[in-house]
């Protein structure tokens, strides 16, 4: 009953919820989102809020015979657009919303492996796990519930004006305290993700110190130098040691450097009929082919080639009126970058556009 991705094209067995896919503790299965379809009756979106927009979901169901906390790992995401899979936990009668009871909802928006945490599980009682793509992505996936945790804790926290933390240096200053909770843990990662990538990178491991009876120091600090203009989530997150607790998340920031060609600083109105491309994150006069589709029916509606100039401002504008006309509130980019030097490359993102200005 597992759907690998060499299959994609075929429609899962567990695309409807009368066929869940039943999953066995410790058992890792590969699944994909291609082909699903929603029963609309069977979900209800203003249980979860705006946490996930139904698209290609599919079922599968677990029953603890202990009860206590599990982990639900997500690992080998390969998706189409990139934006990775979203997670619903929810008890409840299958096919009646009105007997469901959210216990988690997840939206990635990356593709790192990760997992989510469940405590307090009944033994003996059926949990159901809807897996979507997020913003109508299509994803290949692995999925595991598990009593150990794999990867890094899953993230609620996106960027937001309030959080984001402007910076005129390349160079950050990071520092975390380890809690007592903590002590047994090997080491912490610095992870690192600028905001149009998809899957984090370890840009730093720092071992946990310890003084002559084995006593650990608590408080770290690390630097690191930003690759260039952009919005980056930084998160320490601590390894695992044997049997020791679950990785967990010691901070998180997010820090804007150079954000004009990004992201409005914090204060900064955008202009409500435009969106700027993140450019500047390119080489200078490296070769751009920037396509822009609608992402609900993947029709193109720009297509652009121009030589980079990180200087020129309005390079990277697109005016987006005649789409906010048409009712759109997101468009899908695609930019390939090809540098004076090296290999070329294709980064894909999803915008929001901004909301319309009132019109006389």
């Amino acid at each position: 009953m597992v759907c690998f991705f060499a299959a994609a094209v075929a429609q899962v067995p567990n695309d409807n919820i009368e066929n869940r896919r039943v999953l066995r503790l410790e058992e890792t299965i590969t699944s994909s989102t291609t082909g699903c379809t929603v029963q609309r009756n069977c979900v209800d979106e203003r249980l979860t809020g705006k946490c996930i927009e139904y698209h290609n979901d599919q079922w599968f169901e677990f029953t603890p015979k202990t009860a206590g906390r599990y982990f639900i790992n997500i690992g080998g995401q390969k998706c189409r657009d990139v934006r990775g899979v979203q997670l619903v936990v929810l008890t409840g009668t299958p096919c009646q919303p009105a007997t469901y009871r959210i216990l988690s909802c997840t939206s990635l928006g990356t593709q790192d492996d990760v997992f989510v945490t469940l405590d307090s599980l009944r033994a003996g009682q059926p949990y159901l796990l809807d897996v979507d793509g997020y913003l109508k992505d299509f994803c290949q996936f692995t999925l595991q519930v598990s009593q150990t945790a794999s990867g890094m804790p899953v993230s609620y926290f996106p960027p937001s004006p309030t959080r984001l933390l402007p910076t005129a240096s390349r160079v950050v200053e990071l520092s975390w305290t380890i809690p007592d909770s903590l002590a047994s843990t090997p080491g912490c990662r610095v992870m690192r993700r600028e905001i149009h990538q998809y899957r984090s990178t370890e840009v730093r491991y720092v071992p946990v110190r310890r003084d002559t009876y084995g006593h650990p120091e608590t408080s770290y600090a690390v630097a690191d130098t930003l690759p260039g203009p952009g919005i980056y989530d930084y998160q320490v997150v601590t390894t695992r040691a044997d049997a020791g607790p679950a990785a967990a998340r010691l901070r998180q920031w997010w820090y804007a450097y150079n954000t004009a060609a990004t992201m409005p600083l914090p204060g900064i109105a955008p202009r409500p009929d435009v969106v700027t491309l993140p450019l500047r994150k390119y080489p200078i006069k490296a070769r751009l082919s920037v396509i822009i589709t609608d992402p609900g029916t993947g029709r193109v509606l720009l297509a652009r080639q121009l030589v980079n100039q990180p200087g020129d401002v309005r390079q990277a504008e697109v005016p987006v009126r005649k789409w906010q006309d048409a009712g759109l509130e997101k468009i899908a980019v695609e930019i390939t970058c090809h540098p004076p030097r090296g290999a070329f490359f294709t980064d894909r993102l999803l915008l929001n556009l901004p909301a319309p200005a009132a019109r006389l």
